[in-house]
């Protein structure tokens, strides 16, 4: 009985988590992004490879990464003066944004035949 009390406390936190980091509102997330297009494309669809894309991310890889770049977690020059005044609601409209933009979709690679 402890195990399965145990179980669905993790599971009740894991979903708090997630429900906070998704409370993001993509419509705001779209005009907060036009600073990002220049980079990594108005859909986050980035034509320069040097830039990730972020269209179709999770959003809560989105959102953890510009917190991440906002701490000082991940180094990144260019990314730390970009989110440098965002406010945690920011990123999670971003986030809420990108997420939801359709990513470029490869054909894979042949098989050599």
């Amino acid at each position: 009985m402890k195990r399965i009390s145990a179980i669905l406390a993790s599971a009740l936190l894991a979903t708090a988590a997630a429900s906070a980091q998704a409370s993001g509102n993509p419509a705001a997330g779209k005009q907060k992004s036009q600073t990002c297009a220049s980079c990594h494309g108005a859909d986050g669809n980035s034509e320069n490879t040097q830039y990730p894309r972020l269209a179709g991310q999770h959003q809560s890889y989105i959102y953890q990464a510009l917190h991440e770049y906002k701490s000082g977690a991940r180094q990144n020059p260019i990314m730390s003066g970009m989110v440098a005044n965002l406010s945690d609601q920011d990123m999670q409209d971003l986030a809420a944004y990108f997420s939801r933009q359709q990513g470029l979709r490869t054909l894979p690679l042949s098989g050599g035949d």
